[in-house]
């Protein structure tokens, strides 16, 4: 399973659109057997399902994202995990753990 968490730094970004990079994690069972850097490029409406489809990214870890684009990256087949916050690392050690839970998006505006 690939996954891509927007983020800022070492922390998880509040917005999947708006961050610094993804960090792309596969994970196989509880271990995560390849991490990497993917730089964002930019917020613009339907590019990031695409370029995440592209890199057969399975599900996307962010703090929020409006609704357009959790109908975009749906309809891509692309799961959400939205409301996620803090450090990078220890959200990455949660989803290979199996205990990565969905909090309140934090994304507030509307579409």
């Amino acid at each position: 399973m690939r996954y891509a968490i927007s983020a800022d730094g070492e922390e998880v970004a509040p917005h999947f659109g708006r961050c610094e990079y993804y960090a792309l994690i596969d994970v196989e069972g509880c271990e995560v057997t390849s991490r990497e850097r993917l730089s964002s490029p930019g917020h613009q409406p339907g590019q990031l399902p695409r370029l995440l489809t592209q890199h057969q990214v399975n599900c996307v870890v962010a703090g929020g994202a409006g609704p357009m684009a959790q109908n975009m990256f749906a309809e891509a087949g692309i799961e959400m995990i939205l409301g996620v916050s803090g450090p990078l690392d220890d959200t990455i050690a949660k989803i290979a753990a199996g205990e990565l839970e969905a909090g309140d998006d934090q994304c507030v505006h509307t579409e």
